[in-house]
């Protein structure tokens, strides 16, 4: 499952890349209605990245809890993986923004994380800036409407990723079933 995260990841990341970079050419060459788009591809970017991570959570926690469960069977310490991929990526059940775990925690993985979310943040102003007096000359009823939209997406989208990811909202309901399963004790 943790290949399909990484292929899906790194596919969307260059797919949102490419977009960006031609809608800023498209910009420049003639069009600077393009600059309006560079935001939206952006954040739909960071939505999209960090749906591929919820992904890769799961695929860690039902792992690790297989792993655990032979390892219980066996009577002996067989597989590491989970244990390695906590200490080499970053670790399960613990507050973090998507995959960065601040901290003496941070990884080259929360690093990367860290990196594609702050270029992916510029690209999003770059791109405001870089078409403000087009949302000018819409006129006020445009501008309204594209701003408030943006916001309030934006703001969505921040506020459910604190939820899901800092609180860590998603990885308790894996658990939850987790720590009901694999014989150690009965479902509620």
């Amino acid at each position: 499952m943790t290949l399909f995260y990484h292929q899906r990841f790194f596919s969307d990341t260059r797919n949102v890349a490419t977009t960006t970079l031609l809608l800023l050419v498209v910009g420049f060459w003639s069009v600077p209605q393009a600059f309006l788009l560079v935001p939206v591809v952006a954040l739909i970017g960071a939505n999209q990245t960090a749906f591929d991570a919820s992904y890769l959570l799961f695929a860690r926690q039902y792992a690790a809890e297989l792993e655990a469960y032979i390892n219980r069977a066996m009577r002996h310490r067989v597989l590491v993986a989970a244990e390695l991929e906590d200490r080499y990526l970053f670790p399960l059940n613990t507050p973090k923004i998507v995959t960065i775990s601040p901290g003496r925690d941070i990884s080259w993985f929360g690093w990367m994380t860290l990196l594609y979310t702050c270029l992916g943040g510029l690209a999003f102003v770059a791109g405001l800036v870089l078409g403000w007096q087009v949302l000018i000359e819409a006129g006020t009823g445009w501008t309204v409407f594209y701003l408030g939209s943006l916001t309030f997406l934006t703001a969505g989208s921040l506020l459910v990723g604190w939820w899901w990811f800092v609180l860590g909202t998603g990885e308790k309901r894996l658990r939850k079933i987790l720590d009901n399963s694999f014989g150690r004790t009965q479902p509620d």
